[in-house]
């Protein structure tokens, strides 16, 4: 049986914690994922007790192994930009199509104040996902790296 989890800046997690959920990320979003640091480093913001950083992740846990992880930042802004950005979101590949993503993007929904922002790439199969929970694509996003 699937069991959903939060984490956010006021259970304090450890280093430990942190670093299982960065392993599981770093893992399963394959072509879609970032350095292990970077994983860190946005779990950190996450988790940050300060004013200016926060937000939280959820994951779904089977048997106490982690099947799917999803990590949310607040921006710190509203209106112009959105209040949340989903950062990363993954389930495990022998689990997919069980509705765990769903299940996690639910929860995530309901505890995020405010606009959910999220960059997904246009062959990403979990785009229709998405789009189901009614995410919109109102942008082109574009970026330049320095």
């Amino acid at each position: 049986m699937i069991k959903l989890e939060t984490l956010s800046a006021i259970d304090t997690a450890t280093f430990l914690q942190k670093n299982e959920i960065a392993d599981f990320l770093f893992e399963h979003l394959g072509e879609y994922g970032d350095p292990k640091d970077d994983i860190m480093k946005c779990l950190d913001y996450a988790l940050d007790r300060g004013i200016r950083a926060g937000g939280f992740v959820v994951l779904a846990r089977e048997k106490g192994k982690i099947v799917g992880a999803l990590v949310m930042n607040k921006t710190g802004m509203s209106g112009y930009i959105p209040e949340n950005i989903l950062v990363y979101i993954a389930v495990d590949a022998a689990q997919r199509g069980k509705g765990i993503g769903k299940k996690i993007m639910d929860m995530a929904i309901k505890m995020a104040n405010g606009a959910i922002a999220l960059h997904v790439e246009p062959d990403n199969p979990a785009k229709k996902l998405y789009e189901k929970l009614g995410f919109t694509n109102k942008y082109l996003e574009m970026r330049l790296i320095k």
